[in-house]
């Protein structure tokens, strides 16, 4: 692993798993999703990785128009490298996830490293009564859903990405992911250095278990040697130690309130800024520098903003 000598801190603003009723602060509308993408920046996040929303339903949207909306507004008011997910929302087609990543040519899009069970099911049940009617079966349905994304979506992803001058953060669910991951840097589909997030405690991944980040560290340490920058994620309640574990041992970090909704015990976070600001002050207090959005350039070696297409 490449120890870097700053963090490197993403902020993941609204993704597609959680959904409106879980909190009023969730953004869905193209201003929103600006305006907590500018404030995590202004706050200390390096990365934005960014999904959007129907504005009207808050329902995920892979539609390039609808990232249209907000890019060239967080563009303008910030100097955060922008990174479109390819994950798109739960049940989309590969044409779906990878029409607004092929649209806007972003510094980085996220790609997921293999299949698995996606079970988000469990959120369904907190919830007496909810706002849109879309919300309750988006979640259910989890009980009986694979999230694809086989060696051929991969390869597809990664080569017509890849053309455009993309570079990725290779979403890893599991220790087999980051076999994955390696078995396409074997054959020269993608190149170093490799920007690994690794990922705990969604339920059909692997579990937030101090000695799981242990296991996928020592795991790409063997693959990938000094080839690739570590970033942890982990979901909900989670979220705060093991990033701040991954960060001691050498990591980068990522927030945000698509992995998480909260910025303590019982106490909604009012925006993403919250949580990047929470976790930029645990790591300065650990005597960690934070990285600026050209610092993770130089090290993540990407294409730079002017060569984007938005």
């Amino acid at each position: 692993m490449r120890r870097a000598d700053k963090v490197i801190i993403s902020c993941a603003i609204t993704g597609s798993i959680h959904t409106p009723t879980m909190s009023p602060h969730l953004p869905v509308t193209p201003d929103q999703i600006a305006e907590n993408a500018i404030g995590a920046a202004q706050a200390g996040a390096a990365i934005l990785h960014l999904h959007a929303r129907v504005p009207e339903t808050g329902q995920p949207t892979q539609d390039p128009e609808a990232f249209k909306r907000f890019l060239p507004q967080i563009k303008d008011g910030c100097n955060a490298i922008i990174n479109i997910t390819t994950g798109g929302g739960l049940g989309m087609t590969m044409d779906q996830r990878l029409a607004a990543a092929k649209w806007a040519a972003p510094e980085i899009a996220s790609m997921n490293m293999g299949s698995f069970n996606f079970n988000i099911s469990g959120a369904a049940g907190r919830i007496r009564e909810f706002q849109h009617g879309w919300e309750h079966d988006y979640l259910m349905m989890t009980r009986d859903f694979i999230l694809s994304n086989t060696f051929t979506q991969i390869e597809r992803a990664m080569t017509e990405l890849g053309e455009l001058g993309t570079r990725f953060e290779y979403e890893c669910y599991d220790v087999g992911h980051l076999y994955n991951l390696a078995h396409f840097a074997e054959r020269g589909i993608v190149k170093p250095p490799f920007f690994v997030q690794a990922i705990f405690g969604i339920l059909g991944g692997i579990g937030a278990e101090p000695e799981n980040l242990m296991t996928m560290k020592a795991t790409a340490d063997r693959l990938f040697g000094n080839d690739y920058y570590l970033s942890i994620l982990a979901a909900g309640r989670h979220q705060f130690p093991f990033v701040t574990m991954g960060a001691i041992l050498g990591g980068n970090v990522r927030v945000g309130l698509e992995d998480n909704l909260y910025l303590g015990k019982g106490q909604l976070a009012p925006s993403n800024g919250a949580q990047v600001a929470k976790i930029r002050h645990i790591l300065e207090e650990l005597s960690l520098e934070i990285a600026t959005p050209d610092d993770a350039r130089r090290m993540l070696e990407t294409k730079g903003p002017k060569n984007v297409a938005f």
